[in-house]
């Protein structure tokens, strides 16, 4: 009924999800460069901006576990 998934969908599978998570990585470095420049554009950190910070920066720590593994 179910067919077993060939080599070539499997490599294609893992060099997709490897490279989604490569983007994300840009992405979350990306966003945390943004908020520390907004944040430091009028010159004092109020709590939201460190609010803001620390949790794009925990989320970025979170994506960084999320690393595929190999397949093969």
């Amino acid at each position: 009924m179910f067919r077993k998934p060939s080599g070539e969908s499997v490599a294609f599978l893992a060099r997709l999800r490897s490279s989604i998570w490569i983007l994300g990585i840009s992405s979350w470095l990306f966003g945390i460069a943004d908020r520390s420049i907004a944040a430091l554009m009028d010159g004092y950190l109020s709590a939201l901006d460190i609010a803001q910070l620390f949790t794009a920066s925990f989320f970025f720590v979170s994506w960084l576990f999320l690393k595929p593994t190999k397949l093969f």
